[in-house]
């Protein structure tokens, strides 16, 4: 009786985890729709998305945290700096390629996240490589380069490139808190908003933009992007880092189906070729990884 509750009782909290997980990729599968609606260009875009960030982990960090704000930060040390200014590369590259290249292609460059981030940890912090992830970067790198082929032409080429830069910070950024555990992750993702909001500031008139276009990025900035960010990294405390990976996969799947309903837009078949590639191997790496952890 006692094995039964134990069972059902994990298995519920495994639940709960997953489910998190994908209220967390379903808010973040929405950035590109308020990046589009935003109405301003790409340096304003930035600039908001940054300041909304910015204010909402900091609100979040004090409210949750006995430390505050500021011990927070000062306990992160030195690779806060680094992670955000990372973030500030991840960031802005999201927005300049949302706004220069299909929806479809950026998210699935961002799916690459994982093996990219397994290159990183193996080239800097010296981690050993599998077989198995050794194939799953070689498989994301092809897939990659298949949907950039496809812009070759199209003038979107600029954009696929901003995009895998994104996600080079990204995954960089990542391996840096893997060497950092102690790092905070809410901190990061402020602070680097607040270096993005910063930055931009110089090329932006703030005082020109609609009231349309502060609501729509207040709403990304204060309560979409960070809270399914927040979440996704919540889910961890319930369930496997793997599994919650596979879960955020879903993300890559609705952005396209956003970009189809909002601004019909179609993915091109380099795109949806190289996007097959990069999701099949990221799923048969992340399968592999969960029964290497059971």
């Amino acid at each position: 009786m006692t094995d039964t509750t134990s069972v059902e009782t994990a298995r519920n909290i495994r639940l709960k985890g997953l489910g998190i997980a994908l209220i967390g990729a379903l808010l973040m599968s929405l950035d590109p729709v308020f990046i589009r609606f935003s109405g301003v260009n790409e340096l304003e875009t930035s600039f908001l998305f940054g300041l909304f960030t910015a204010i909402s982990m900091s609100v979040v960090i004090q409210l949750n945290d006995r430390r505050g704000l500021v011990q927070v930060l000062r306990d992160s040390g030195w690779p806060l700096l680094v992670a955000g200014f990372l973030m500030l590369g991840s960031a802005s590259g999201l927005v300049f390629a949302i706004k220069n290249t299909s929806i479809a292609n950026t998210f699935l460059i961002f799916s690459a996240t994982p093996a990219i981030a397994a290159a990183f940890s193996w080239l800097f912090l010296k981690e050993k490589v599998t077989r198995q992830t050794l194939l799953a970067i070689v498989g994301v790198f092809i897939g990659i380069a298949i949907v950039v082929s496809g812009s070759a032409g199209s003038g979107n080429w600029l954009g696929d490139l901003l995009a895998v830069f994104a996600v080079s910070c990204l995954a960089l950024m990542m391996t840096l808190l893997r060497k950092f555990p102690e790092v905070s992750r809410m901190g990061a993702v402020g602070f680097g908003g607040f270096l993005l909001a910063v930055v931009m500031f110089f090329f932006t008139e703030p005082a020109t933009f609609s009231a349309n276009t502060w609501l729509i990025m207040g709403a990304m900035g204060l309560f979409t992007a960070p809270f399914g960010r927040v979440m996704s990294m919540v889910a961890t405390r319930y369930t496997t880092a793997t599994e919650v990976s596979m879960t955020l996969m879903l993300e890559t799947v609705l952005a396209p189906v956003w970009a189809y309903l909002f601004f019909t837009e179609v993915p091109g078949i380099n795109s949806i070729l190289g996007g097959g590639v990069i999701l099949i191997t990221i799923l048969a790496y992340t399968l592999y990884l969960t029964k290497e952890d059971s």
